[in-house]
């Protein structure tokens, strides 16, 4: 099964080929922001190190119920790798952000 990258998005809204549910760019970093948010509300009482670990295991149980019950994947293994190299090429890119 080919799945896509975290990034093959249009970068704006484009009313001809929009499709409802799906985040163009601006509104994927939106989103995201949303969840970091939170994540800053509660480091006002969690260290950060224990909210990182909290945001991961979120993301890989999300990402779980999306692979067995959206996706319907046969090939766990195949999800497991794709999934983590998404996950690499976005640390890698926020590493090498200045702005971070």
């Amino acid at each position: 099964m080919k799945f896509p990258a975290w990034h093959a998005r249009p970068e704006n809204f484009d009313p001809e080929t929009h499709r409802p549910g799906v985040l163009d760019g601006q509104s994927f970093l939106r989103v995201a922001d949303q969840f970091i948010s939170l994540a800053n509300q509660r480091n006002k009482k969690v260290e950060a190190t224990e909210l990182q670990m909290v945001m991961l295991f979120a993301a890989a149980r999300y990402a779980a119920h999306v692979g067995k019950n959206v996706l319907e994947v046969t090939d766990h293994e195949e999800f497991v790798q794709h999934m983590a190299a998404q996950y690499t090429d976005m640390l890698r890119g926020h590493m090498a952000d200045p702005s971070v």
